[in-house]
């Protein structure tokens, strides 16, 4: 997710400030007698990946079909790896182990003010994905476990309402801790509630008719058969709509962990390239198989009708189903304890790009917290669609620092002829996601006005 940053992410940036520039392979890198394990970085790469980006690729592939799926899915993966190599080969050309100070490298201030904005409006993108998810699925995971006659209008079934109150006892008191490295511990559990949520995916696919049933008017009772046609039962190969502007956006969002690959690459025991790319391939292979899966079941369980999030699919059919309702909380406990996490570095790009390099304020760490939180949270309570946040983030901040970034970064600082490999593929590859971004913006945008 999207851009769910682990706690190796915010243990670099908080405890190395002054640090960020060093050269990567010398200093505290070398004064350690053993980094992190292979297998160690690759988890902590896909916890990178894997985030609320694969509740929405089900809608996606309903948008642009199974085969159209799959190629976009195979560009945009592979694309994101080798963002990732060019990086890599400027890190180990400059030294500087920062996504923000290559800005500042390749573009001077006004680059490095550049990329901490795009990682500003990226984190708050996802922050505002993942209360989303806890204003929609909330209720339903309460009402889930309550009574079948309890009743109805309850104030536990406004979203808005229990946003509010999680926000204010939750995700604020652990966003205003200046270190929260202790929420790290929770990031193998996040990987793990991924994972259970595509074997209920999977496991389901079995559990609901089709034609899906329609008009039901009890939670417990049998399902009513629709009228419709078998014809909503056969999977489309491809589809082309104004829908299918969203399935590379919602992509990128999904795979975007450029800020994170840098810090996880420090902290590599025997850092070489070689071997973080082989990380990085593995790390983002696993979550393409993972994305490919749960997206497959939940198109096929669905088709043409899945929700943009895809839990809320489940709930017309499967409304008290024990699967249902514990990978629901599963999801929602992640989500949660996931948001103060992105929260961090969102803060300390604005405070950066506000007040520089100044001692620690209280006041600003404050400020800052309850101005980023406030933001996030109008937007989720206001923004009617999980897609668009997808759609609008996705073909900007995330194309930004997925495609453009790295390629632009890799021509203006790398040494190598401009008709070399890399250097043709690096424009290609600024090319594709400007081309990319742009028209899935503006078919967005064109979307919103004739549907308002």
């Amino acid at each position: 997710m999207s851009i769910n940053n682990d706690v190796d992410v915010v243990r670099e940036r908080t405890a190395q400030d002054t640090e960020e520039t060093a050269p990567l392979l010398q200093g505290a890198v070398l004064s350690r007698a053993r980094g992190a394990s292979f297998a160690s970085s690759v988890f902590n790469l896909m916890n990178a990946i894997m985030g609320s980006g694969i509740l929405g690729l089900a809608y996606a592939m309903a948008s642009t079909g199974i085969v159209g799926f799959c190629i976009l899915l195979v560009l945009v993966s592979s694309l994101a790896a080798y963002s990732i190599h060019l990086l890599l080969k400027l890190c180990d050309q400059t030294g500087i182990n920062s996504y923000e100070d290559l800005g500042g490298k390749a573009l001077q201030k006004p680059g490095k003010v550049l990329v901490g904005i795009a990682i500003l409006i990226q984190n708050i993108g996802a922050m505002s994905s993942y209360l989303f998810i806890l204003k929609s699925e909330l209720p339903a995971a309460i009402s889930s476990l309550l009574s079948a006659d309890s009743p109805g209008n309850a104030w536990y079934e406004d979203g808005r309402l229990l946003l509010i109150i999680i926000t204010l006892c939750v995700v604020l008191p652990l966003s205003l801790l200046p270190k929260i490295g202790f929420l790290g511990y929770t990031s193998s559990l996040a990987f793990l509630f991924m994972l259970y949520f595509a074997v209920v995916v999977v496991v389901k696919k079995w559990s609901i008719p089709c034609p899906l049933p329609h008009n039901i008017t009890s939670l417990s009772g049998a399902f009513k058969i629709s009228n419709s046609s078998d014809s909503e039962c056969s999977p489309k190969l491809f589809v082309i709509s104004s829908k299918s502007a969203y399935a590379i956006p919602t992509m990128a969002f999904s795979f975007l962990c450029h800020t994170a690959v840098l810090p996880i690459y420090c902290e590599l025991d025997r850092p070489t390239k070689a071997r973080m790319q082989k990380v990085t391939n593995i790390g983002i292979s696993l979550s393409f198989l993972l994305y490919f899966i749960s997206a497959l079941f939940g198109y096929l369980t669905f088709y043409a009708q899945v929700e943009s999030e895809l839990l809320l699919s489940y709930d017309a059919y499967l409304p008290r189903d024990i699967m249902v309702i514990t990978v629901r909380l599963a999801i929602l406990l992640s989500v949660l304890l996931t948001v103060p996490l992105i929260h961090f570095p969102a803060r300390k790009a604005a405070i950066l790009m506000l007040f520089g390099g100044r001692a620690f304020s209280w006041l600003i760490h404050i400020a800052a917290t309850l101005t980023i939180l406030c933001v996030v949270l109008i937007l989720a309570i206001f923004v009617p669609d999980i897609r668009n946040v997808f759609g609008v983030v996705g073909s900007t901040t995330s194309s930004c620092l997925l495609f453009v970034f790295p390629g632009i970064f890799y021509l203006k600082i790398s040494r190598q002829p401009l008709r070399s490999f890399d250097s043709v593929g690096a424009a290609l590859l600024v090319v594709f996601g400007v081309i990319m971004g742009v028209t899935s913006f503006c078919v967005i945008v064109i979307t919103w006005a004739k549907s308002s």
